[in-house]
């Protein structure tokens, strides 16, 4: 149940893969129920945009003082929200990268709590049932043997890209203190 709980906390704050990679070894090893997993991160999702929801109507404002990097991201979502309403709430949490900030922009926006918590509540299931319907099949298809082979893959391909960007970034700024 721990891991349920931790699945969770994990979709509380985002967890697309996760959920992916959870499924997948549930579907190939048969240790994870898939029902009791997609419950938990839909409470766990619900529950984190619930919170950002509410952050963003009660320090919005302020808080994008503090964050000016956010207030791009504020703003797309904002428009985005004006345009689509309901549809936006219903979707955003498949758009990469502006999950929790979209839920801030709602809140900011002043749009009705109890509005944003139903189509909250209905989004973070059907989050949910993709991901976890999306993580089983793949692990089903792939089975143990090919599943770990394929998530070692992803794991040295992470790995291998996070330290070429440092090793790029760090010849970036010694050219730029060799070159001033």
């Amino acid at each position: 149940m721990l891991a349920y709980g931790a699945a969770a906390l994990w979709a509380f704050f985002e967890g697309e893969t996760f959920v992916l990679v959870a499924a997948a070894a549930g579907a190939a090893t048969g240790v994870v129920d898939p029902w009791i997993l997609m419950i938990s991160v839909w409470l766990g999702s619900f529950a984190g945009d619930q919170t950002w929801f509410t952050l963003g109507r009660k320090f919005g404002p302020a808080a994008l003082r503090r964050w000016p990097n956010a207030e791009a991201k504020v703003a797309r979502c904002s428009g985005l929200l004006e345009r689509y309403g309901a549809l936006f709430v219903l979707s955003f949490r498949f758009l990469y990268g502006i999950r929790n900030v979209a839920s801030a922009a709602c809140g900011i926006a002043g749009m009705d709590h109890k509005r944003f918590a139903v189509l909250n509540f209905i989004a973070a299931g059907i989050w949910a049932a993709s991901f976890v319907a999306a993580g089983w099949f793949l692990g089903a298809l792939l089975g143990p043997t090919r599943l770990l082979w394929c998530l070692a893959g992803v794991a040295v391909t992470v790995v291998c890209v996070i330290l070429l960007r440092r090793v790029l970034r760090n010849r970036r700024v010694a050219q730029a203190g060799a070159g001033g």
